[in-house]
């Protein structure tokens, strides 16, 4: 066979591009696959069992549609593009989905869509409702909340809250995560499965959970009706409200249901009942709704009986592996708590270590310093001896020094007593000279006395004298034979003796009192003097005596 053949006998491919809500895939498919086999593959590469709930979704023309198992997947209407996209979502959710959901695969598949469907306001959701959920949502992400690990900050990048809640409440991106960590940190212990089965469960309870809606009309002119299909039924919304419907038909309450180009029939199993009619906007809504009912209905059917074998052993499988989970959980847990309380018994060791070091290390301290006190009181003996020999050698020198200032004192006694008895001298000399002086002013005032009166006789004989010789002038008149030259003279001798007698005694008293202050002058020069020279000499002592003293 040649190479050409085997060439030719290859079967032709198309590529497609599988995306899950976490991950892309791509894979070569045969031209001749059908929607199974493409289905299959996928569900082999995820090793996922539980294939009931799954589907492919695409978009063609603008409308969302699924994958057709039975047909072959290019006779479908595809989108011309190379490789064709595809998304692997939950078709169908669980009535009960901690009774359904067997697979831990299965479970974080659904997990991941209904919380991306929450954020993306696809379910609604309360504020508070959504706090809790993101905790759990933490929780199946990080683990168990640790405060030394996940500081504040650290769902900065994280999307876990919706759009309208944020806007809603005026709070900061700090707040939301203060209150989304106080229930992370109620949640410690749980294993990531168990947290994404918590959200889960909170989530079914939702009203908008599971529900596909369609916009459809009574009549063939107005939209003004939403029908809804779940898990549960067939429900009637009013436009505006997609919370509490207007009308509901249980999967159980059904007969029939068909389609007729846009318009859609619901037979209830009571035949006395109203039939449902409604229309659509177009035909491949119609199929689509028809579509989602059959396999709603054919899961509700299939809840309510006996369990396949495939789904026991399935069942029993995800029992043994929950058990086995709990008990790896209850090891790990028992590890980690043994682990903990060794790194709590490590950090007491190392505390221990760190403490016996640190006062090992002062222990150190204190010798070297101890040794160096050692040393400096050596070194200070060894001063202090220095010291004691030079203050003996200052001890000599000090009672050589005091044997001559005790001699020193003994000449500065003396001259000070010298000095005292020239100081009392030139006291006695100075009260002397004022008493002589005290005897000289009286003596001086008792001559001026004598010299006023002297003075005063002098005054009085010479006015008597005058009175005298007034009374003779006219008696010399009438007797012309006297001269009267011959008579004032021989009365002007007579006075005279007697003035020139009173002149000498003035003149031997004023000689006397000239005389007198003159010793007076004389001897005030000399103590004068002499108080200079015992000023001068008391001067000296002084000085010397100073002197003395800045010596010692």
């Amino acid at each position: 066979m040649s190479i050409r053949g085997l060439k030719k006998k290859q079967p032709k491919t198309f590529k497609v591009k599988i995306i899950t809500v976490d991950a892309e895939m791509e894979f070569s498919c045969e031209m001749k696959w059908k929607g199974k086999d493409l289905f299959d593959l996928v569900c082999r590469a995820l090793g996922l069992r539980e294939t009931w709930f799954f589907g492919l979704q695409y978009t063609v023309k603008g409308m969302c549609t699924w994958l057709k198992m039975d047909k072959k997947v290019l006779d479908q209407e595809m989108p011309k593009e190379d490789p064709i996209s595809f998304h692997f979502l939950a078709k169908f959710y669980p009535e009960k989905v901690e009774e359904e959901l067997l697979q831990e695969i299965t479970q974080h598949l659904f997990f991941l869509q209904v919380k991306k469907q929450i954020l993306d306001e696809e379910i609604y959701c309360s504020p508070e409702a959504t706090v809790l959920l993101a905790s759990y949502a933490v929780q199946a992400k990080y683990g168990d909340y640790d405060p030394n690990f996940h500081e504040p900050g650290f769902l900065a990048h994280d999307e876990l809250l919706p759009k309208r809640v944020l806007r809603q409440y005026q709070l900061t991106a700090e707040m939301w995560e203060e209150k989304i960590t106080a229930w992370y940190a109620e949640h410690r212990g749980i294993a990531r499965d168990e947290a994404e089965m918590n959200y889960l469960k909170i989530a079914q309870d939702l009203e908008m959970y599971g529900v596909n809606y369609f916009p459809i009309a009574q009549n063939k002119n107005h939209t003004d009706l939403l029908l809804g299909v779940d898990a549960k039924g067939i429900h009637i919304y009013s436009i505006n409200n997609r919370f509490s419907p207007n009308k509901s038909f249980e999967w159980s309450s059904i007969r029939n249901i068909s389609y007729s180009e846009k318009e859609l029939t619901i037979k209830p199993l009571d035949k006395k009942a109203e039939v449902f009619k409604f229309f659509s906007s177009q035909l491949k809504v119609n199929k689509l709704i028809f579509q989602l009912c059959i396999g709603n209905h054919d899961l509700f059917m299939r809840r309510r009986k006996v369990d396949s074998i495939e789904i026991q052993q399935m069942k029993a499988q995800a029992k043994e592996e929950k058990a086995r989970k709990k008990m790896e959980n209850q090891r790990l847990a028992r590890e980690k708590q043994l682990r903990e309380e060794a790194e709590r018994a490590k950090e007491e060791l190392e505390r221990r270590l760190f403490q016996l070091e640190d006062e090992a290390r002062q222990a150190n301290e204190a010798l070297l310093r101890s040794q160096e006190a050692a040393e400096l009181l050596a070194e200070k003996a060894q001063i202090a001896e220095e010291e004691a020999k030079l203050l003996a050698q200052n001890a000599a020198e000090a009672e050589q020094e005091r044997q001559r200032l005790e001699i020193t004192a003994l000449k500065t006694k003396e001259e000070k007593r010298l000095m005292e008895q020239k100081m009392r001298e030139a006291e006695l000399i100075a009260v002397k000279l004022v008493k002589e002086s005290d005897r000289r002013a009286k003596e001086a005032e008792h001559l001026k006395q004598d010299l006023h009166e002297a003075r005063e006789a002098e005054r009085k004989a010479k006015q008597k004298l005058l009175d005298i010789t007034r009374p003779n002038y006219p008696h010399m008149a009438k007797y012309p034979q006297y001269s009267p030259t011959d008579t004032r003279d021989a009365n002007f001798d007579k006075g005279s003796i007697k003035l020139d007698l009173k002149d000498i005694d003035l003149k031997r008293l004023s000689f006397e009192i000239e005389r007198e202050r003159l010793d007076y002058l004389e001897k005030s020069r000399k103590f004068e003097d002499r108080l200079k020279e015992l000023k001068s000499e008391i001067q000296a002592l002084k000085l010397e005596e100073k002197q003395s003293g800045l010596c010692s």
